[in-house]
């Protein structure tokens, strides 16, 4: 069985398809390698980003409850500032009254 020419450029056709879709199959092969690289860096910079928020989350947590804190004793020590300028007050007047008692009993 010889071929014809028309067989012939049938199968130097199909060659011809099958080193295109070979060549089409490397040439996805490596897009998609390429792809799987870029996608595993996008989510290995989403992990970080998400573990420093994290991070972050926890220290304006902190920053909270310590502001809050210092907030609670300023209000605590400026209490007890006005109680102690009461009572300095108070034994002030206390004081000054003693004096002029005793200016009293000298005159």
């Amino acid at each position: 069985m010889t071929d014809t020419p028309e067989q012939q450029s049938r199968l130097d056709r199909i060659e011809a398809l099958l080193e295109r879709v070979a060549i089409n199959q490397i040439t996805l092969s490596n897009s998609q390698a390429n792809t799987q690289q870029q996608l595993n860096d996008y989510i290995s910079t989403a992990q970080n980003v998400l573990a420093r928020n994290a991070v972050m989350d926890d220290v304006l947590l902190e920053l909270h409850e310590s502001t809050e804190r210092h907030q609670q004793n300023f209000e605590r020590h400026q209490q007890n500032f006005e109680n102690n300028q009461r009572s300095i007050e108070a034994a002030l007047n206390r004081l000054e009254s003693m004096i002029l008692q005793i200016i009293r009993r000298f005159e």
